[in-house]
């Protein structure tokens, strides 16, 4: 039985090479996912990296590399966004440094000084509120924690090493919502900065919604089942409808990642919105499958710490008299991804089903929609103000 053990073991070292070749990762929004799985959403993303951190490839398979985060985590890149960086050779493991946490007039900020760029992953948590960011191939050398009265959303800072080679950093927040935070390094040294958002001012006219109506140009999206409208026409329709709903409102600052019928990859909307830092994002779309029985409307969140603004549109949509289809979390849309602030996806119903399609076609009911959301955004503000 030992020998087998042994055998086992000498088995599964072999399968990877003895010398790994070195990356970095390039791109304006490079990320790693989970495994080797695909739909139409892509696979299952793990979350987004800064540009040139340091991967270490230990296999490729079609368009990724499967890279080596710890001893005992692994994820795939895109090859697309890494370039071969041979001059660094492969340590061991990399040491921490000391942490600090403080505030400017915007932010709050925790820092961690590493040896080299390394790959990350952050978590929300929920009851209580708290940031959780795993630092992989890292071993604690970090002897203390500073923390100034300056950091007005982070309230307490602590990190543990929860493998040998993983090291997890913890912040708790002060409020029950989380507004979003951001992961990068210093462009002059291996300093990582997580960026924490603090709420945004009590009146919520005074927030930046970002509208997103969905597909448009190339990518038509779904088509009406008796009409073959295209979902890019009517998602902007609606977009239009909500922006001209928050200016009737008072909101002054909106962003609309597009206005008109053009071609915007994910890429693109996701480095605009990076630049417009929103308070809160809103992506509009229409709903489509195979079956015509199949109705109602839907909203769709990644993150726990956002759910609660995809429940509050839904519930809107409810007041429509449309069916529920549901509220989906862990959902691997692109614009679901970011960490930096509030989003939500809206499916407002079915262009595949009769019913369905003929509301949306009413410009009666893009105008009530419209305002649906508009209501949902300020009466969850006003609960989570």
């Amino acid at each position: 039985m030992l020998i087998f053990l042994l055998t086992q073991v000498v088995f599964s070292f072999a399968q990877e090479p003895a010398v790994f070749k070195m990356y970095r990762t390039s791109g304006p929004v490079p990320f790693m996912e989970y495994g080797l799985g695909d739909d139409r959403l892509g696979g299952a993303k793990m979350g987004y990296l800064d540009t040139n951190i340091l991967v270490r490839v230990v296999d490729s398979f079609n368009t990724d590399f499967k890279v080596r985060l710890s001893r005992n985590h692994y994820a795939y890149i895109p090859k697309s966004n890494c370039k071969d960086f041979p001059l660094v050779p492969a340590k061991p493991y990399y040491l921490s440094s000391s942490i600090k946490v403080f505030g400017d007039s915007l932010f709050d900020y925790v820092t961690v000084s590493m040896e080299e760029k390394l790959p990350y992953r952050s978590m929300q948590t929920i009851s209580p509120s708290t940031i959780e960011v795993d630092l992989f191939g890292v071993t604690s050398n970090t002897n203390w924690i500073t923390q100034l009265s300056s950091a007005k959303e982070v309230t307490n800072t602590w990190y543990e090493q929860i493998e040998d080679d993983v090291f997890r950093i913890h912040i708790s927040l002060r409020h029950q919502q989380h507004w979003g935070h951001s992961i990068y390094y210093d462009s002059l040294s291996n300093k990582l900065f997580i960026r924490v958002k603090r709420p945004p001012p009590d009146d919520v006219k005074k927030w930046k919604i970002a509208i997103d109506a969905g597909h448009g140009g190339f990518n038509a999206g779904a088509e009406g089942v008796s009409s073959k409208v295209l979902e890019k026409d009517y998602t902007l329709l609606i977009a239009k409808e909500f922006q001209k709903s928050l200016k009737k409102s008072g909101f002054k600052n909106i962003y609309m990642t597009r206005e008109i019928d053009t071609t915007l990859s994910m890429e693109e909307r996701i480095v605009s919105l990076r630049k417009e830092n929103p308070d809160i994002l809103i992506s509009i779309h229409l709903n489509s499958t195979v079956s015509d029985t199949v109705k109602g409307s839907s909203t769709y969140y990644r993150y726990i710490g956002f759910r609660p603004l995809s429940q509050y549109v839904l519930k809107g949509m409810l007041e429509l008299k449309l069916k529920e289809f549901g509220n989906v979390g862990s959902f691997n849309f692109a614009l679901s991804g970011p960490i930096e602030y509030p989003n939500c996806l809206l499916e407002v119903a079915f262009l595949s089903n009769p019913e369905d399609e003929k509301k949306i076609l009413d410009p009666k009911f893009q105008k009530a929609v419209a305002k649906k959301i508009n209501e949902a955004i300020r009466k969850w503000a006003a609960v989570v103000n």
